[in-house]
């Protein structure tokens, strides 16, 4: 159960153990504590609650998901839960877990949620996450992201780097919008190859199979296509000239 409301606006919660984590957001019993500020598509902070323990978690319905030209609607939270295997598939611990599952409002995608200063950001945080922040610059290339703000850079306690809120991404055309353009033109790490290499066979097997559960099919050949990209040029692109390639606002 969660404590009385720490420092940062939120309830404090004990820490409990990752796998026990990962049941909570699964089957817990979500009781909403209130709506996120400053989103877009109806967002929640829940409280879920299972015998082992209680979770904060970030709730975000499908049927809340605010229309949108270039992405069919109701997708928005597969594509969350899509990143989220991405970023696991490339081993950088990225998205914090998130599934799809039934909540107060109906389906949608849960989220843990992460405990962090609300006053640090990518524009605060670059100087001392380098390496971070361009293996997030190929992540936001791989997913296709048009939306990475600064404010959707998060650092937690353990000094650990989050990104959140990916519900634009995956689209089939290029589209990113990102503030992480410090590292164009720079040459791919060994490291980021090899995560890169080992995603794309993993997209051969398990991980393609459940990104085509979440995403259509040209969509998934599209992320193939910018992860294979990514190997042949060996270094992370500029922004495009002529297309705004900087989301707003930047924070």
């Amino acid at each position: 159960m969660a404590d009385a409301a720490g420092g940062q606006g939120w309830p404090r919660q004990a820490d409990v153990p990752d796998d026990v984590a990962r049941e909570i957001l699964r089957r817990g019993e979500p009781d909403v504590l209130g709506r996120m500020p400053w989103s877009s598509n109806a967002t929640y902070l829940v409280n879920l609650t299972a015998p082992d323990g209680s979770l904060l978690a970030v709730y975000k319905p499908q049927r809340g998901e605010r229309p949108l030209w270039d992405f069919p609607r109701g997708t928005l939270a597969l594509r969350e839960v899509a990143a989220y295997e991405m970023s696991e598939a490339l081993s950088w611990q990225f998205v914090p877990d998130t599934v799809m599952r039934d909540g107060p409002a109906g389906p949608g995608m849960m989220q843990r949620f992460v405990e962090h200063d609300p006053d640090e950001h990518y524009f605060t945080l670059l100087e001392s996450h380098p390496d971070e922040f361009q293996r997030m610059a190929a992540f936001d290339v791989v997913i296709n992201n048009t939306d990475r703000k600064g404010g959707h850079c998060l650092i937690d306690s353990d000094g650990h780097i989050w990104g959140v809120d990916h519900g634009v991404s995956f689209h089939a055309q290029w589209k990113v919008r990102t503030v992480i353009w410090d590292f164009a033109n720079e040459p791919i790490s060994p490291a980021t190859r090899e995560a890169l290499t080992e995603a794309l066979a993993r997209m051969r097997g398990d991980v393609g199979k459940r990104m085509h559960e979440l995403l259509d099919r040209f969509e998934v050949d599209a992320v193939r296509a910018r992860i294979e990209h990514l190997l042949a040029s060996g270094v992370l692109p500029e922004a495009d000239p002529g297309y705004h390639s900087y989301p707003w606002p930047l924070v």
